[in-house]
């Protein structure tokens, strides 16, 4: 029988979760999200794109709605800082300018943990969309560069000084290593915060209602980690 997962309950303070596209937190990870800003950890959202090709409608239109969709879905959980850079939607592209902005948003808000995506192109649910493995890849890559005074000397000059984060932790992880456990209040307020993404669910007829998505991408954790709900994540510590 395979031992449940362990939680993860080292103490943290900051976390910065870095994703391609609105909408791509509510999908698991802003229930550990909800969990963690109710116990008082400040939590922020880094968004490299505006998702403005991910609807039937204009990108002009489309941005803007999006980030006021991704508002809401921010305050359902209690994120009270989230950035959208102008990074191209659906043409997101590894570069030393996304490690750039990802590493000046890490020395800006100091976070203990960074939390993104693997860039892995095979997963649970096919082939990963090209801007989250970009994403995934730019994170891991900008969470050393955060840490390295040489690496992006313009930080330097804007007064951004190193930072280390204590914690990377990898989403959708195919080899998680620890849960967060999340009460029906976190369960509630996740699916609050896919729900808040209303004009965008409305162009996906195909989508799963929130609630029924959510519950079973907590209820797949929890069987994991032997909990009622959890999500799952492949934690790796950078540095005492």
């Amino acid at each position: 029988m395979t031992e449940p997962l362990p939680p993860f309950d080292e103490s943290i303070e900051r976390v910065l979760v870095v994703v391609a596209h609105p909408d791509d937190a509510e999908y698991g990870t802003s229930a550990a999200v909800a969990t963690w800003a109710s116990a008082g950890v400040d939590v922020a959202y880094l968004l490299l794109t505006a998702g403005e090709a991910g609807m039937q409608r204009p990108p002009e239109e489309a941005g803007p709605l999006r980030a006021e969709e991704q508002r809401a879905a921010c305050e359902a959980v209690g994120v009270k800082r989230f950035s959208i850079l102008d990074f191209p939607d659906g043409t997101l592209i590894y570069s030393l300018e996304l490690r750039e902005a990802i590493a000046r948003e890490i020395r800006r808000f100091r976070p203990n943990v960074v939390v993104g995506g693997s860039g892995d192109l095979v997963t649970a649910w096919g082939f990963d969309h090209a801007d989250h493995r970009a994403a995934g890849v730019a994170t891991i890559d900008a969470v050393r560069d955060a840490d390295n005074r040489w690496v992006f000397p313009q930080l330097l000059r804007d007064g951004l000084g190193p930072w280390g984060a204590k914690w990377l932790f990898i989403v959708a992880s195919s080899h998680p290593t620890h849960h967060v456990a999340v009460t029906e209040e976190g369960r509630d307020r996740a699916v609050a915060s896919l729900e808040a993404h209303q004009a965008y669910l409305a162009d996906l007829p195909w989508h799963p209602a929130p609630a029924d998505l959510v519950d079973g991408l907590l209820s797949g954790g929890g069987q994991a980690a032997g909990v009622p709900r959890a999500v799952l994540f492949d934690v790796h510590k950078l540095r005492d």
